[in-house]
């Protein structure tokens, strides 16, 4: 396995993100994404096989698969699993900050991958954005007030999980800040009594010089 590629996606923490890019057989592509506490992320991806003869990125086969695996911010495996050439994954975030997802290929037929490229596409859902809710409307026989009352609790909850992890974001860097400032405080005091002690060495050394030649 080749060093890791990490992207760090720029996205709204409640939004969704459609994009693609290319991987080879020994390519691993990750990417950060923050995401408060207690959030739903799906995730979609499809892929294409690069054909040399027609020259285009062509459905891949059977027999190629993608393993995803996700950790959160404490480093701790989320989710780790292998999936084929098209897909859908999920999990929900139980500590906030920035969860790193990683997609590597696996084929069972490197004789057809070998020296080639692939086309991942890949959408992910976060927060409200991942509720499917014609599904959810049609299962629980919903009014299409009834939906979108529901949708606005959905979104309310999710800015509020925002908030939830905004405040934890500024408390982390006060609390680095604090931490360094006191570290500068200290290093201040330490420089400031080395400075003192050697003013008294240099003036006990002199002392003792002149001394030394009856100048005193």
């Amino acid at each position: 396995m080749g060093r890791p590629a990490l992207l760090l996606l720029v996205m709204c923490a409640a939004g969704s993100q459609g994009l693609y890019f290319h991987i080879a057989e020994t390519e691993k592509r990750c990417f950060i994404e923050e995401i408060p506490n207690e959030t739903m992320v799906i995730g979609n991806y499809r892929t294409q096989m690069w054909d040399k003869q027609k020259e285009v990125f062509l459905p891949s086969t059977p027999g190629l698969g993608m393993h995803v695996e996700v950790k959160d911010p404490d480093r701790k495996v989320v989710l780790s699993r292998q999936y084929g050439s098209e897909g859908r994954f999920t999990f929900t975030s139980h500590t906030p900050g920035e969860h790193q997802i990683c997609l590597h290929s696996i084929s069972t037929r490197m004789a057809l991958f070998a020296g080639g490229k692939l086309r991942v596409h890949l959408d992910i859902q976060v927060g409200e954005h991942a509720n499917n809710y014609p599904e959810t409307a049609a299962k629980d026989k919903l009014t299409e007030l009834q939906l979108r009352a529901r949708q606005l609790l959905d979104q309310v909850e999710q800015i509020q999980k925002e908030q939830d992890y905004h405040r934890y974001h500024e408390e982390r860097f006060r609390l680095t800040s604090e931490s360094t400032n006191q570290r500068v405080l200290w290093w201040s005091i330490a420089q400031t009594v080395i400075l003192i002690l050697t003013g008294i060495w240099q003036m006990r050394h002199l002392k003792s010089f002149f001394e030394a030649k009856k100048l005193v």
